[in-house]
């Protein structure tokens, strides 16, 4: 898909396809068409209520030949009261789908029926780009083309038009919202890509690819650094596979050198058996999924870079498979994390929270202005939230505050979590300091969050984000993400975070 904004006059174009948007306004809630003209050819449509400006309507009218345009497509934004940058967000996905199962190649939008209220245009004009672009995304990487089949995805082109086109606030805010969903759509594929053609070295070499010309430095260590590095965690989790672990540290400088950084980290985790303790044959195709908070990560880092935020951030992202072979880790072992402190692998399935104790110790050493981590960590999230929102934990108001607020800004939907000293304590260990899972039963994504707590340092801001009920298969949530694959969750909130730091 090629999208563009210009300002033009819709009279000038020539295209099969002509956008517009309804809405539903006022007290009699009456349904309002945004191009004049249009509203007069439709009228009927609407009085017969063809048309009824609900939220994601979409009807296409075929041959109606309106100025330059041989079709009409009306999509519905809902209530005019209720409108905000989701909103749009979805009904650019909304637009976008449309066209392409109408076979149309060539399409106008008018956008300035969308955003009628001329302050909201910067904001509309970024999630519009975020939406039709995150709506284009498919993973067909891996499957047999026809001989005749041509590579060229750009098959729909579509033409934002409007008169406030040329305003830098608007043109930045739109080229922001291609930018940021071309890297959650990076995102996407590497988590989208097969365990076997998607290794942790691989991991590691696409992050390095892709940083390169971004102004990140980016260091890769191996198994041996690793070890070196005194990583316990990752380096047990790595011991049952023959595929080796990597430690990605991705940098950027922002800001004077004085500042101290932003830190996210991700799980890497590229497959996930569950190692001797084994998962269920069903379903485990999508253990897949189980790096999607090291792609996001990496995604993130990438967007911080090119929008040359004024931060200093760094990305970690520890990445190995969890595999049952012969050297693997048994229940029962106990490891050391890098900060010093041991764990006893009572369930070899609750190896996230391993590699992570020692991501956690390196960013703590970092002495950072604050930490965030991103894991498709326990099933228990799913039970609690669904895949809707993404649950946090921290037990820092403050920074709740500046989470829930960044989470506005994207669009994304977050909850806060429990986290207390119970759930501390039930993660203490009998033979070693804690035990890798609880001793009690429920809140397994809270004790999941209180044993990552103990390799944070003592007062730097940190919070955990779970995405293992929004890391992948949203699609029948948010139309613009794809129905089984990765959504690239939380991603866009992290860059609002770095934002806020700047």
């Amino acid at each position: 898909m090629l999208l563009n904004l210009m300002k033009k006059d819709l009279e000038s174009l020539t295209c099969q396809a002509l956008v517009v948007f309804s809405r539903i306004v006022g007290k009699d809630q009456s349904v309002k068409i945004s191009l004049p003209g249009v509203a007069k050819d439709l009228s009927q449509a609407v009085a017969e209520k063809a048309v009824t400006g609900k939220h994601l309507e979409s009807v296409l009218f075929r041959d109606k030949n309106h100025l330059g345009f041989r079709h009409i497509l009306v999509v519905g934004l809902g209530k005019d009261s209720e409108l905000d940058h989701e909103h749009v967000r979805q009904a650019a996905a909304q637009v976008f789908e449309a066209l392409k199962s109408a076979g149309i190649k060539e399409a106008a939008v008018h956008f300035d029926g969308l955003a009628a209220n001329k302050r909201h245009a910067p904001a509309f004009a970024k999630a519009f780009a975020e939406g039709a672009t995150l709506a284009s995304y498919v993973f067909d990487e891996l499957k047999s083309r026809k001989k005749d089949q041509k590579d060229d995805k750009t098959e729909l082109t579509i033409h934002v038009v409007s008169t406030a086109a040329a305003e830098a606030s608007v043109k930045k805010a739109f080229n922001e919202g291609l930018m940021l969903a071309g890297c959650v759509n990076f995102s996407r594929y590497l988590g989208d890509m097969p365990g076997n053609l998607m290794t942790p070295t691989i991991l590691a070499q696409k992050a390095q690819e892709a940083a390169k010309g971004t102004g990140l430095k980016v260091t890769v260590w191996d198994k041996a650094r690793i070890k070196k590095e005194k990583m316990g965690g990752l380096l047990g989790v790595s011991l049952g596979s023959d595929q080796e672990p990597r430690f990605i540290i991705m940098e950027y400088k922002g800001a004077p050198a004085s500042k101290a950084p932003v830190v996210f980290v991700g799980k890497g985790l590229t497959f996930d058996s569950g190692g001797i303790s084994i998962k269920p044959s069903a379903g485990m195709e999508e253990m897949k999924y189980d790096m999607c908070g090291g792609a996001n990560v990496i995604g993130a880092m990438l967007a911080i870079a090119r929008l040359k935020l004024k931060v200093n951030a760094v990305g970690l992202v520890p990445s190995t498979e969890n595999m049952p072979g012969p050297s693997a880790n048994k229940p029962g072992d106990i490891m050391a994390a890098r900060n010093g402190k041991t764990f006893e692998v009572n369930n070899t399935d609750a190896e996230g929270r391993l590699i992570l104790s020692d991501a956690l110790s390196y960013a703590s050493e970092l002495k950072p202005q604050a930490i965030f981590d991103a894991a498709t960590l326990t099933g228990a999230m799913v039970v609690a939230l669904g895949n809707t929102h993404t649950g946090f934990f921290t037990r820092n108001d403050a920074l709740s505050k500046r989470i829930n607020g960044a989470a506005d800004e994207s669009g994304e939907w977050v909850w806060r979590m429990p986290l207390t000293d119970f759930h501390t304590k039930d993660v203490r260990g009998t033979f070693a300091d804690l035990s890798n899972i609880s001793s009690s039963k429920g809140a397994g994504s809270a004790t999941a969050a209180a044993f990552l707590e103990q390799f944070v340092g003592e007062g730097i801001p940190w919070a955990h984000f779970d995405i293992a009920g929004t890391g992948w298969g949203v699609g029948n949530r948010l139309n613009y993400c794809p129905k089984k694959g990765a959504s690239g969750a939380i991603l866009r909130t992290f860059v609002e975070l770095a934002k806020s730091f700047a």
